[in-house]
């Protein structure tokens, strides 16, 4: 679809959204009327300007409101047939529902994406990412709408793992960069050559910035000689709403989907292309919970000019960086304040933290440091792996925990530094 069409069916659904969102949705009908705005003041994609923002932080204060999915949501719950929920690292998990249409256009996006990605019918599918909950599950069904043979693996042990790939012999797999790398090493030192002893000829990977990484996506197609694809979602519109096609000149966008903004970090304007700036997404079609200007935290840049491969929607080249103190540790989200209320809740503990970031085997390693109380006269392993159990239950990853006495970490008369991140190179 060429640009100029492109964007009158963008309006159109657009139009259309808003005026279901203001119906029916009574976060949307608040928030525009505290702005001044209705939906009838929206004629062109550059009055979404007029619009305001979300954030992560008003989704999970909704739904906190209202639970369990929030007064965002524009539909009654028995038209809700599925969610999906965020790790919860920046506080309680967050919901984003879908209804039966929602998700079927959810898995007729994914049958594009990994069809453009050279995915076909005579493809053995074997989908490594975790099943429970998270919206990078159901992709699988997307790779099934082609009519690949589909090996739902989830996120299992190493080991079987790539036993399962010498058994069936999967053509394609999706994994997160860094545990792609970690993978072909390991099977390195058990004397497996993947680029062998496998059939996988491509790896889709995603959830770290390493799928964009030159030097980190040419190690792993060396590794299992093997093409990577490199694919971008989020839990609060839909699994992979961009990736890579077979031409591998940026990840394409659902733009029947959604309206891409990228806004200048500092006067909050549009910024050309291949400048990079702050991504802006508004969902053009999800009925369920519209999310209208949701300011990813993402900093990109992006083209407009049609690829080679014939498709004409915008492509991301690429996540620069972040506007907060988001790590992304094994595909999960962690932030600081995620931490903090485990630590200060313990009254064993001083209270101080620090998250510490380590590259090890090309993996990215979490160590959270904390403190005991002066008074504190256990036994420091039991309290290690009290915090440890804690942590794990509210991030969904298991980091390594040391406790050491009151006085230990640094303490900032200003602003308090919480992350050590010893890794080189980790978005460029």
């Amino acid at each position: 679809m060429k640009r100029d069409e492109l964007e009158k069916f963008q309006l159109k659904h657009l139009k259309q959204m808003l005026n279901h969102a203001y119906k029916n949705s009574e976060y949307y009908r608040n928030s525009f009327r505290e702005a001044g705005v209705a939906p009838d003041d929206i004629n062109n994609l550059s009055d979404l300007s007029l619009l305001p923002t979300i954030q992560k932080d008003n989704i999970r204060k909704d739904q906190e409101m209202k639970p369990p999915l929030g007064k965002m949501t524009a539909v009654p719950e028995d038209e809700v047939v599925y969610i999906s929920v965020s790790s919860g690292s920046t506080g309680m998990p967050t919901a984003s529902p879908f209804t039966s249409q929602d998700f079927e256009d959810f898995m007729d996006f994914e049958a594009r994406l990994f069809y453009s990605s050279g995915m076909r019918k005579n493809d053995r599918y074997c989908h490594a990412l975790n099943m429970s909950l998270f919206v990078g599950g159901p992709c699988v069904l997307g790779a099934q709408k082609i009519g690949a043979l589909c090996i739902h693996a989830g996120t299992i042990p190493s080991e079987r793992l790539l036993r399962i790939m010498m058994q069936f012999q999967p053509t394609i797999t999706w994994t997160t960069p860094s545990y792609a790398w970690y993978l072909g090493e390991t099977a390195e030192k058990q004397g497996i050559d993947v680029a062998h002893d496998t059939a996988i000829n491509k790896i889709f990977v995603a959830g770290e910035p390493g799928g964009s990484i030159d030097a980190t996506k040419r190690r792993i197609e060396q590794l299992w000689d093997a093409d990577v694809y490199d694919y971008y979602g989020l839990s609060d519109i839909f699994g992979a709403c961009a990736g890579e096609c077979e031409e591998k000149s940026g990840l394409h966008f659902a733009e029947d989907h959604m309206i891409v903004e990228v806004l200048d970090l500092k006067t909050g304007e549009p910024v050309g292309e291949n400048e990079e700036g702050e991504m802006v997404l508004t969902t053009i079609k999800k009925m369920a919970r519209p999310m209208i200007r949701f300011r990813t935290g993402d900093i990109v840049s992006y083209e407009n000019e049609k690829c080679a491969c014939g498709r004409t929607h915008k492509r991301l080249m690429g996540i620069c960086g972040r506007t907060d103190d988001m790590l992304i540790i094994k595909g999960v989200n962690v932030l600081p304040s995620s931490v903090e209320p485990v630590v200060r809740n313990n009254k064993k503990l001083s209270g101080e933290y620090r998250l510490v970031v380590d590259r090890v085997n090309h993996l990215d390693v979490l160590t959270i440091e904390i403190e005991s109380t002066s008074d504190y006269k256990g036994d420091l392993k039991l309290l290690q792996s009290e915090v440890q159990r804690d942590l794990r239950a509210v991030l969904g990853i298991t980091p390594k925990v040391i406790v050491y006495e009151d006085g230990t970490l640094p303490r900032e008369t200003h602003k308090a530094k919480r992350i050590k991140d010893n890794r080189k190179n980790v978005w460029k």
